[in-house]
């Protein structure tokens, strides 16, 4: 079967962002997070674990046991900063002696060293249990670090041009390939795997990659290898017979009642059986991101439109209002529908990373705007507020209400969302921009509204498209279409879900922007897959949109207790939140007036105001609300539940990804309506 992906990202080595809002977050990543990352991984023994497993030592290692890994996101993350400055590398505030391009080089030099002879590279095992490889498929997560390490050898590649970490990734590649099948017959405990052997099927053309990839989402839930594993501890890696180690959590998280329960690890069944997303979040937006992957390469409809399905059992019933997923932090897992806690929630930075990942794929694959959309919520909300404005604190879980003791940390033991976060910014550029892929359409989609300029070729021309943007803060975006020469094609523009109005001019003379009677979205109509579609030959032409960005207060289903009695407030791409720092009254005595009267009609009683001094310039959201008047309750803890007297005050809400970033404090997404 052949590939039928409908629309094919433009590469972020291909795309140049300069946005007045995303410059600052890019700038932070590239000149202090890499550098605290690669601190970090000095200080953990991250790198430490390398140079003595490359020496040959034996013992030692320290970390977590899958430390590998954040090695290989640095250098993902890294690479894709190297090529947004054109190969130079230079960036003098990583270290006094080094730029980025040499330190680059001194850890792949590093990897390559550590690597055995037959291909197998992880440094705990090569440390501590060189006999016990490929025996705790649970917990030990040698084939998620493996994954890791192709993405980076792959970015590198793409990069630089360069075979240096590619042919580390390679070799492991085919170690893995040689073993499982037939030696070993299993899937991995942690995903990661998946999508990545696609990745590196399509930089290198070799089909074996793409074979095991599909083997181990086919396999997941047919067989008992995670299972029979926990039945015989004495025998796996990472088992401490005095104290349990990794192999006694698993069966923490694994085990139901006594009973062995693969929701956890989604092996519960096999993946076009199973009819909701279950277990622990990283690993399922993992999966189902390698899954779309096999489906789109090998031309699997059938597994696309299960997926799909998958994507909505998320979306509709176990999702937060800012795109986190996972509301449960034991496991780190999803639980049930409509189970989304607000102080207790765990919405995982990884998780949410996944999701975005996760989603692309599902857009390329369909060419469907819905994924776009939450792309863009999941980047504004779940994603940014994983860590502090200027990089140097994480939040690992991240609550929707905390009464002022949730906050984010220099580092954790387990690292994975930091680099993360490092690797998902460095390549933003991935997300902006499409073309029409295999399919038949001429077609250039514009899915994320960020200033930037690219290059996309369509057909057989070059075509450099130049955006500016107001997103987040207004909805004023500019267009320019330069071809090489004059080129007939479709511009996609997706209409953002949460916009009901927008008007567009191209080179100053208005279009249509109404939903059209067949659906078909020409000429400016919008079209039932959320996209505006002006087709005509382009020739150094300007579009000019607006959208309007209102403050709207939206509710949760009635399933959802938590948030039962409650509004949240959301401007644009953006939701907003209450913050301790900001009011006299703790959040939660608070109750917005809404103005709501109807599904139908809504008087507004929000004004948004943008404020240059606060938290790097944000647009804050001012409401009225009233809170109860403290002087009847003098004396008295409880009294009759007559309506106490109330006070009218005004509430100042901010972005939710910007709090925690000044004096601490509490914290409220979900507000009391009156």
């Amino acid at each position: 079967m052949a590939s039928i992906r409908r629309a094919a990202s433009v590469a972020p080595t291909d795309v140049t962002i300069d946005d007045e809002f995303w410059n600052h977050w890019l700038e932070t990543t590239r000149r202090g997070l890499l550098g605290h990352h690669y601190e970090q991984l000095e200080e953990s023994g991250c790198l430490e674990n390398f140079r003595r497993a490359a020496d040959g030592a034996a013992g030692g290692f320290r970390g977590m046991w899958f430390a590998d890994s954040d090695a290989y996101k640095w250098l993902e993350a890294a690479s894709y900063v190297l090529a947004s400055r054109d190969g130079s590398g230079s960036s003098p505030d990583l270290a006094p002696d080094s730029d980025l391009r040499r330190r680059i080089d001194d850890v792949i030099d590093l990897i390559a060293a550590a690597q055995a002879e037959d291909g197998y590279l992880n440094t705990y095992f090569a440390l501590e249990e060189p006999e016990k490889r490929w025996t705790n498929l649970n917990m030990m997560h040698e084939l998620y670090c493996a994954g890791h390490l192709i993405e980076a050898a792959v970015a590198h590649h793409r990069a630089t041009g360069e075979q240096s970490l590619l042919s580390v990734a390679t070799a492991f590649a085919d170690h893995i390939d040689e073993r499982f099948g037939d030696d070993i017959d299993g899937v991995p405990g942690h995903q990661g795997i998946e999508l990545a052997l696609v990745k590196l099927a399509r930089t290198t053309g070799e089909g074996r990659y793409l074979d095991r990839a599909r083997y181990f989402v086919e396999r997941r839930g047919r067989d008992d290898r995670l299972a029979r594993e926990l039945e015989r501890l004495e025998e796996l890696g990472g088992y401490d017979p005095e104290d349990g180690g990794v192999a006694s959590d698993a069966r923490e998280v694994f085990y139901e009642d006594g009973v062995y329960d693969g929701r956890y690890a989604q092996d519960h069944a096999p993946i076009r059986e199973q009819e909701s997303v279950e277990g622990h979040a990283v690993r399922a937006a993992y999966l189902f991101a390698g899954a779309t992957d096999v489906a789109a390469e090998t031309g699997d409809n059938a597994l696309l439109d299960h997926l799909e399905r998958l994507w909505e059992s998320v979306a509709h019933r176990r999702m937060y209002v800012t795109g986190a997923i996972g509301s449960s932090a034991h496991g780190e897992r999803f639980t049930e529908d409509y189970d989304l806690p607000n102080d207790t929630a765990y919405a995982e930075t990884c998780a949410a990373i996944g999701s975005v990942f996760w989603n692309r794929r599902l857009f390329e694959f369909t060419g469907r705007a819905r994924y776009a959309d939450l792309i863009e919520r999941t980047l504004y909300n779940a994603v940014l507020v994983g860590r502090s404005r200027d990089g140097t604190e994480f939040f690992y879980d991240n609550r929707l209400a905390s009464d002022g003791n949730h906050h984010r940390q220099e580092w954790f033991e387990c690292a994975c969302c930091p680099p993360n976060i490092a690797r998902v910014l460095a390549a933003l550029g991935r997300y902006l921009y499409a073309t029409g892929g295999e399919s038949d359409e001429r077609c250039l989609y514009v899915n994320q509204y960020i200033g930037s300029s690219a290059t996309a070729t369509i057909g057989d021309t070059v075509v450099e498209l130049d955006q500016t943007s107001g997103f987040p803060w207004n909805g004023e975006v500019t267009l320019d279409v330069e071809p090489a020469t004059p080129t007939e094609f479709a511009l996609r523009l997706r209409v953002p879900s949460w916009c009901e109005d927008v008007s567009i001019r191209v080179n100053g003379e208005a279009v249509p922007t109404a939903l059209g009677d067949d659906d078909s979205g020409r000429n400016g109509e919008r079209t039932d897959d959320g996209y505006l579609v002006i087709e005509r030959e382009w020739d150094g032409d300007r579009v000019e949109i607006t959208f309007e960005v209102p403050v709207v207060p939206v509710r949760a289903h009635p399933a959802v207790a938590a948030d039962a009695g409650r509004v949240a407030l959301t401007r644009g791409p953006l939701v907003y939140c209450l913050e301790g720092v900001d009011h006299d009254r703790p959040p939660h005595q608070y109750r917005i007036e809404t103005g709501i009267k109807s599904d139908a009609e809504t008087e507004s009683s929000f004004d948004a105001d943008y404020r240059d001094a606060l938290l790097g310039g944000v647009v804050v959201v001012t409401a009225a609300a009233t809170v109860p008047d403290l002087e009847e309750w003098d004396g008295k803890l409880y009294r009759p539940a007559a309506e106490p007297s109330r006070s009218l005050e005004s509430v100042t809400a901010i972005p939710y990804y910007a709090w925690d970033n000044r004096a601490p404090g509490e914290l409220r997404v979900w507000l009391r309506e009156r």
